[in-house]
């Protein structure tokens, strides 16, 4: 059922969450959450200022000794609790991701929420398996073992493309690990992320242990990168601005995860399924109108099959519904906002000049204009190292390119910056079993692209970042490892005495 509400009046307190309250930022300046399919405002709050920072990284320190200190199976409880709120609250959260990031209602319905539910049943149990290990003995009178220990404050930054499945990916092993969190929604996202807050606290986990700071980016987030209390910085978004995080992070030596830009390569071999490769092109590009750092963006297609997975992709391109987020039947909604639709179609007008837009390539006109709308697009006969190639465009725009040769084939798709995400397409297996291992990418895909699950991880290679999301690998990331070695003798501490400094009596 579809529950809508006055988000006006939802959020009238403010959009920070901070010790367990909704609160007015202290910055002195407003931001819009804008419908990008009207271009209407929806909400206008007071963003968060350097001083919310800092009461929400105090409100962290202060509840963290409580939560660290709570048993893997207390925590546990409270994650599986938190997952079932989620779940009875998900038609709300399906409404206020579809109304402030424009995504189609059944994207929001079967994609978004469901996997921030899983993500939440599935760090409920990893809790109680934070394993550390056992080592051997050393010269026989001493004992080893290895201990998982929380790192403290994490201080999280997220994207506006997934809101809600980007709080997910940061609060959750964040918290079963046992730290605390101080979390920055992209500012024109900030809704889910906020109602997130309040359901863990719905859930009974402590006050302070999440925390929500919407501000911008070059105050709030800079301050919480660079807060000297925040232990462990985790940031998703371009790599240009994950750069500077890493060089405010530097400053204080503090652990970071990167989660950055991609670009992700779809490689057709000749002896493909062409029919499922057309399909999954489409669907792989066009995912959350190609907002999406691991949409299939290059198509690289053996020129046996080259000509009919253009025509195929065109086609089907063209079958593709356009329309209201909140009609069943849309099935791409708008880009984020009016200038990222001018950024997306500054890239395809200027590959006019060097390639063909073989559909698509403009915004529709008649109802949809007022939204920020932009066909899907198709283009072909570009050149490898040309800027609609090598660039991160994000949007609902495939380039295809042909090639020859296996080697061929696997060099293009190597031949990026960036290794975030990547698929292979072939019946043969052997093909496919050197694609996996050549192409250099955090996730590869066979036959399909797009699907994740919460068992397995998600990071990149190169210029996509380091450090991984979701699964146990998280763990690794907030997480820190201690050695502990016993004597187990009780006379060991004595020799070692004897044989570093001499006997003395």
């Amino acid at each position: 059922m579809d529950q809508r509400f006055d988000v006006t009046e939802r959020f009238a307190q403010g959009a920070q969450f901070i010790a367990g309250e909704l609160r007015p930022g202290t910055s002195g300046r407003t931001q819009a959450v804008t419908d990008p399919a009207t271009g209407e405002q929806v909400y206008t709050y007071e963003l968060a200022g350097t001083a919310d920072v800092d009461a929400a990284v105090a409100a962290a320190r202060q509840a963290l000794p409580e939560w660290a200190g709570a048993t893997p199976g207390e925590r546990s409880e409270a994650l599986h609790r938190f997952a079932a709120v989620l779940d009875q609250r998900a038609e709300e959260f399906a409404y206020a991701e579809s109304l402030q990031c424009g995504k189609p209602i059944k994207l929001s319905r079967e994609f978004d929420v469901p996997g921030s539910v899983d993500n939440a049943a599935f760090f409920a149990g990893a809790a109680r398996h934070l394993e550390g290990k056992a080592a051997g003995e050393y010269s026989g009178d001493h004992t080893s073992s290895v201990r998982r220990e929380p790192i403290g404050v994490v201080g999280s930054i997220a994207p506006w493309n997934y809101p809600l499945q980007m709080a997910s990916w940061k609060v959750l092993p964040a918290i079963a690990a046992g730290n605390t969190i101080v979390l920055k929604p992209a500012e024109i996202t900030p809704l889910t992320s906020v109602m997130y807050a309040q359901a863990a606290r719905e859930a009974g986990i402590p006050d302070g242990v999440v925390n929500i700071v919407s501000g911008a980016g070059r105050d709030a987030g800079e301050h919480l990168v660079g807060h000297p209390d925040v232990a462990m910085t985790s940031f998703t978004g371009s790599t240009a601005v994950g750069k500077r995080v890493a060089e405010i992070a530097t400053a204080t030596v503090k652990r970071l995860h990167l989660e950055l830009g991609g670009k992700a390569p779809f490689v057709v071999f000749d002896d493909a399924d062409l029919d499922a490769a057309v399909h999954g092109a489409v669907a792989g590009a066009l995912i959350n109108t190609g907002q999406d750092c691991t949409a299939a963006t290059r198509a690289y297609v053996q020129r046996p099959l080259y000509d009919a997975f253009v025509s195929g992709v065109a086609d089907l391109m063209a079958t593709v519904r356009l329309g209201d987020p909140f009609d069943p039947a849309t099935d791409l909604g708008p880009l984020i906002s009016h200038a990222q639709r001018d950024r997306v179609a500054g890239f395809v007008e200027r590959a006019r000049k060097y390639a063909t837009v073989v559909t698509g390539g403009e915004a529709p006109g008649g109802e949809l204009a007022k939204g920020a709308y932009y066909l899907p697009t198709l283009i072909a006969d570009a050149a490898q190292d040309s800027e609609i190639v090598q660039s991160e465009i994000f949007g609902p725009v495939l380039v295809v390119l042909p090639f020859d040769t296996d080697d061929e084939g696997l060099a293009l798709a190597n031949d990026t910056p960036y290794g975030l995400a990547a698929s292979a397409w072939s019946r043969d297996v052997y093909r496919t079993g050197r694609a996996v291992r050549e192409i250099k990418a955090g996730c590869v895909w066979v036959n399909d692209h797009i699907p994740i699950i919460s068992e397995m991880p998600h990071g990149g290679y190169k210029a996509s970042g380091y450090g991984k999301d979701m699964s146990a690998y998280s763990f690794e990331e907030y997480t820190q490892v201690k050695h502990v070695m016993y004597d187990i003798t009780g006379v060991a501490r004595k020799d070692w005495h004897r044989t570093v400094f001499g006997d003395r009596g």
